[in-house]
C-alpha cells in the first residue's frame, strides 16, 4: 500500500495479481525466457514481471479491497523452503530493478535499500552481540533492547494503524527471523544461482 502510494508497488504476487492483456503480451517473451547468469530461472516470476511492467513505462498499483486466495506452507520445513526461494528472488531482482530506481519515487529506494539492507544490519547487530558474550563474558544488554525497542516500535505502529492488538503478537516473529532467516537468508546470498523451486 505505501509503494503504491508513491507510484509502484515493486512486487506484484502472483496468485494476487491482474494486468492489463495488452502489457502482459508486449513482454510475453522477455517474461518467459527469464534468466539468471545465463541458466533458466522459473521462481521470483512475480516480482520478475512487475520488474518488467515497471521498465516498460507502466504503473503498478495496490487495490486494497481485493480479495485473492492462495495456498500457505502450514509446516516449518516448507515454511523455510518458501522464504529461501523468496530470499533468492529478492537478493536478484533487486539487482535487477536498481536502473528503475532513478526514475521511481526517492521513497522507493529507500524502501528497497531498508528491505535489503535492513537484514544486513540485524545480522550485523546480533553477530557484534556473540562477539561481546563469547570475547566478554557479559550479556550485550544494549543490543537486545535495541532489537527489541525497534520490534515493539514496528508492531505497535502496525496495530495503531490496524486498530488490532493482535499484531502485537507479530514481535513474537523476531525470534524465528534471528534463528531461521537470518542464517537462510545468508544462504540464500550464497547460493544465487541455484534455480531449485524447493517446493511441495
Amino acid at each position: 500500500g505505501a509503494r503504491a502510494r508513491f507510484g509502484a508497488v515493486m512486487c506484484c504476487c502472483g496468485p494476487c495479481a491482474m494486468y492489463r492483456r495488452s502489457a502482459l503480451l508486449l513482454l510475453l517473451d522477455q517474461y518467459e525466457t527469464q534468466l539468471y547468469r545465463g541458466k533458466p530461472s522459473d521462481f521470483g516470476e512475480d516480482r520478475h514481471l512487475t520488474i518488467l511492467m515497471l521498465a516498460a513505462g507502466f504503473r503498478t498499483e495496490y487495490v486494497p479491497n481485493a480479495i485473492a486466495e492462495t495456498v500457505v506452507p502450514d509446516r516449518l520445513g516448507p515454511y523455510l523452503r518458501q522464504q529461501l526461494r523468496w530470499a533468492r528472488s529478492t537478493f536478484r531482482d533487486t539487482l535487477l530493478a536498481l536502473h528503475l530506481l532513478p526514475g521511481l519515487n526517492r521513497y522507493l529506494t529507500l524502501d528497497v535499500v531498508g528491505q535489503n539492507v535492513g537484514p544486513l544490519l540485524l545480522a550485523l547487530s546480533v553477530l557484534t552481540g556473540l562477539a561481546q558474550f563469547i570475547l566478554t563474558a557479559t550479556v550485550p544488554w544494549w543490543t537486545i533492547l535495541m532489537i527489541a525497542s525497534m520490534t515493539m516500535i514496528r508492531c505497535s505502529v502496525a496495530a495503531c494503524r490496524a486498530r488490532q492488538l493482535r499484531f502485537l503478537g507479530f514481535s513474537l516473529h523476531t525470534l524465528v527471523n534471528l534463528f531461521l532467516l537470518l542464517p537462510l537468508k545468508a544462504y540464500a546470498l550464497c547460493t544465487l544461482s541455484n534455480s531449485d523451486w524447493l517446493s511441495r
